[in-house]
């Protein structure tokens, strides 16, 4: 793990030194955790989603499912603010690590200069509920093996997380946005695969009487 980085300083700023210092031992999530400081619901989904918008191999099965916990957990009003233990324990090699602490400072800067606390009716408890289950439905598609298929549900997240973290309703409203267009993508994935698929069973029917099937 890194030196210790001084608590006083910006939050971009002390991920940019928490990246900078950075031995080149692996770093678990639970170390990023700490690296990152404490926050909330929305400083958490921050930094789950993050990391699905980087190449990482298994990342996107452990982070969607620990959306889906995630989810699962605020809906029963659990406690949200720690990591799933299954995630803390997942381990990043210090080059992925370092950039997972690059892309969250650059992700808090800009968040810092454009998000502002408005519109608080779309962050409010009372809208609990269908903010677990997008979360729940953003985690399944970052699950799901499809080509380029965490991009969109990452953002929706990031997206959230920040207005969650902020009190920013605008940044939430843009969430569902993007979520709408991840949920779009998908079905299109889906429908593509499923005509593939119908196409390549009438080839095959089409070809049977000359291979022998009936």
């Amino acid at each position: 793990m890194s030196a210790a980085v001084p608590g006083a300083l910006p939050l971009p700023q002390r991920l940019n030194e928490a990246a900078r210092t950075l031995s080149g031992a692996p770093l678990s999530f639970a170390d990023l955790a700490v690296l990152h400081g404490e926050g909330g619901h929305g400083s958490l989904l921050i930094l789950l989603a993050l990391p699905c918008l980087l190449p990482v191999p298994g990342v996107g099965n452990v982070m969607g499912a620990a959306l889906v916990l995630l989810s699962w957990v605020h809906w029963r009003g659990g406690d949200t603010r720690a990591l799933p233990p299954a995630v803390a324990q997942l381990r990043l090699s210090s080059g992925w690590a370092r950039r997972v602490l690059v892309l969250m400072a650059r992700f808090y800067t800009w968040m810092e200069r454009w998000s502002r606390t408005r519109l608080p009716w779309m962050v409010s408890r009372t809208n609990a509920g269908w903010l677990c289950a997008k979360v729940a439905v953003m985690g399944l598609i970052i699950f799901l093996p499809l080509p380029l298929g965490n991009v969109l549900p990452a953002l929706a997240l990031l997206l959230l997380g920040a207005g969650l973290a902020l009190r920013d309703g605008l940044a939430v409203g843009l969430s569902l946005l993007v979520a709408a267009l991840a949920l779009v993508y998908t079905a299109a994935i889906g429908l593509t695969a499923w005509s593939a698929l119908s196409s390549l069973h009438r080839g095959l029917e089409a070809l049977g009487p000359w291979w022998g099937w009936s």
